[in-house]
């Protein structure tokens, strides 16, 4: 959703707005996860299931949201050696996974080696998937990034410096924080995707997240996709709180 598509209102669909929200499916069991998906029926956003999920209910639940007819956000930050990260990109791929990320911290070779491994797992006729670069957490403080993590500078000169090295590497985006949107986008071009988790509607608990938006700012800044968790799967009412974040989009 361009800043141009958000700025003229007449142009976005309720529909248009819940295909650029990925809904995390942060739970410890497929029965959990299926218990929401049945709340949010009829909604077409994303769904993006994370390592606690995958890791409990494995690949046969992702291929199971496929045949679904769900777009699916593998979030397991692949990194690794290129080699393992490629064949961990190959078996993704043949599940059908419609975005995944890896670490771009893992290094150029490391991010050509994952579209080796899409390019060898890659069905004939079957839609490529979006490889997008970790860049920094939205957890990452300024004092984390610079005292533990070791890294020098600010946290948006971090995030940047990774997402050229995605870019150059031929990923096709990143994921960073809503605060960094605008400064990918003018270092790696509009085509570039963002996708940014550390969206927190308003009043809503900020939790373990240090760089923040509402997903209405978020877009404002030019976002491709928004990835919201817990302000709908904690909220009493899931449905009803998707319903609500859609509204203030609009």
């Amino acid at each position: 959703m361009s800043k141009k598509e958000v700025a003229d209102l007449s142009v976005i669909t309720r529909m248009d707005v819940a295909g650029r929200i990925m809904v995390a499916l942060d739970y410890a069991n497929a029965a959990s996860a299926e218990g929401l998906l049945k709340q949010l029926e009829g909604i077409p956003c994303y769904v993006k299931v994370g390592m606690q999920l995958f890791y409990a209910a494995g690949p046969g639940f992702v291929a199971s949201l496929k045949d679904r007819g769900y777009k699916v956000f593998l979030d397991v930050k692949m990194h690794d050696i290129p080699n393992t990260v490629k064949g961990g990109a190959e078996s993704v791929t043949r599940l059908g996974v419609d975005v995944f990320n890896v670490h771009a911290a893992g290094g150029k070779d490391m991010m050509e080696a994952a579209l080796e491994g899409v390019d060898k797992g890659l069905a004939a006729g079957a839609a490529r998937p979006i490889v997008i670069g970790v860049t920094q957490l939205t957890s990452t403080s300024q004092a984390v990034l610079n005292e533990e993590i070791g890294l020098t500078g600010t946290v948006e000169q971090a995030v940047i410096r990774y997402a050229r090295l995605a870019h150059a590497a031929g990923l096709q985006g990143v994921v960073a924080s809503p605060l960094e949107v605008t400064a990918i986008k003018a270092a790696c071009g509009d085509g570039f995707v963002t996708v940014t988790p550390g969206i927190r509607p308003a009043g809503a608990d900020v939790g373990d997240q240090s760089r923040i938006m509402t997903p209405a700012e978020a877009f404002a800044q030019g976002t491709d996709y928004v990835v919201i968790g817990r302000p709908i799967t904690g909220a009493a009412d899931p449905r009803a709180a998707m319903e609500s974040i859609i509204d203030s989009i609009l």
